[in-house]
């Protein structure tokens, strides 16, 4: 038994602030639109649709009661079509199409609709607390620190300058323009409406081609005062890496991923569903993992979780014709190419979350989605895609076009 990938669908990512276009459409409303997409682009009967997997970062508020149910029964699918709400924190969206794929390959399942939901101008990021941060306890233990300094401290310790990461932000941001206007995102737009029926939005509106490395350079460090003034998070770091003299604070707004709204959804079954309705696979799934890496630097499991697939599926580096890895921040993919030896020009080739946003529960549905229209519209056959995790992980899937 194989999974197969029939259809990938995202909203535009809407800046995650008040004055985002998305601000006003609530997370119900994004999750119920992917459904309502997923179901009608591909005719199908929702009685067949055995689960619906949404990942969700921050499950309170607007977020919380398992959006994933509640969506299914706003979008009107079969009672009997039931739903669930997961976090691995920024990989929930991969995370829930790999548990399709799981449920698929076991026969639990023949159709799974996997994605994810996150309104970050709604429902702020860690707005849901939790002991790694918040217990004294347990963040000594784990030596907590934010991401961001994790991010600083992976540009220290493995030498990417300010210039570095300034530089490949703009790079990001010009394939992300590229991307736009070339029409390479089309297949798979979902313009998100209002209540009454009008488009909100039909674009990524967090992108800034006009980004060059002179206004980069005229932006504060984001995370400096967080590491060096109170509570003073680089003492932490450096009671983690004690071979490092200091931490230097490079990444800031625009060389980091952006907070923005949007959601997305994948359509993953067997061979013999989609024959019953006629449906050709796009893809199939030849391996998924996760792997935990260390606590505080946080950010490094991509390279770890794609030894891993690469061991899982039989495959070699040179097997692979093209790399998606969400930009969390620059430093991040940055090492990646370090640690895997990899070309620049073979991975996030259509730009990332630091020129179009993160929206944290959706954005690993969001990548494969990137990555499969990649493969369709240059006719390669495989792809690796991963993401970076909080408190130390990574999720991976290996893809090949069919």
């Amino acid at each position: 038994m194989e999974a197969y990938i029939y259809d990938t669908v995202r909203t535009p990512r809407g800046r995650g602030k008040t004055d985002g276009s998305l601000h006003e459409i609530t997370p119900i409303q994004l999750a119920t639109q992917v459904l309502e997409g997923i179901r009608d682009r591909n005719g199908i009967d929702t009685a067949d649709v055995d689960d619906v997997i949404l990942g969700c970062v921050t499950p309170v508020g607007e977020q919380g009661a398992d959006i994933a149910r509640v969506a299914v029964l706003n979008a009107g699918y079969a009672q009997t079509t039931p739903g669930v709400q997961i976090s691995r924190f920024c990989a929930s969206g991969l995370e829930a199409v790999n548990m399709a794929a799981g449920k698929v390959v076991s026969g639990e399942a023949d159709f799974v609709v996997a994605g994810g939901v996150e309104s970050m101008s709604r429902v702020p990021m860690a707005s849901d607390g939790g002991a790694w941060a918040m217990d004294p306890a347990v963040a000594y233990k784990t030596y907590f620190a934010p991401q961001g300094i994790g991010a600083d401290v992976i540009a220290t310790k493995f030498g990417f300058s300010r210039d570095d990461v300034d530089a490949y932000a703009v790079e990001s941001q010009r394939r992300a323009k590229m991307a736009w206007d070339e029409g390479r995102f089309a297949r798979s737009i979902l313009p998100v409406k209002d209540i009454i029926g009008r488009i909100a939005l039909d674009h990524d509106e967090h992108m800034r081609p006009d980004a060059t490395m002179q206004s980069l350079a005229a932006l504060k460090p984001s995370f400096a005062a967080l590491g060096e003034d109170m509570p003073g998070f680089d003492t932490v770091a450096l009671l983690r890496y004690p071979e490092l003299e200091k931490v230097d604070h490079v990444h800031h707004a625009g060389n980091s991923s952006g907070i923005v709204d949007g959601a997305a959804g994948v359509l993953v079954g067997s061979k013999a569903i989609g024959e019953k309705y006629g449906l050709k696979p796009r893809a199939r799934i030849r391996a998924a993992a996760s792997i935990g890496s260390e606590p505080l630097i946080m950010l490094t499991g991509p390279e770890f979780v794609a030894g891993k697939l690469l061991k899982r599926a039989g495959m070699s580096k040179a097997d692979i014709d093209l790399w998606e890895l969400n930009e969390a921040f620059a430093a991040v993919v940055l090492r990646y190419m370090q640690a895997m030896d990899l070309d620049h020009g073979l991975i996030n080739v259509n730009g990332g979350a630091i020129a179009m946003g993160h929206p944290l529960g959706a954005t690993g549905a969001m990548v494969l989605g990137t990555a499969l229209d990649e493969l369709e519209r240059t006719g390669k056959g495989t792809a690796l895609v991963n993401l970076c995790v909080g408190a130390g992980m990574g999720t991976g899937t290996i893809i090949e076009r069919i």
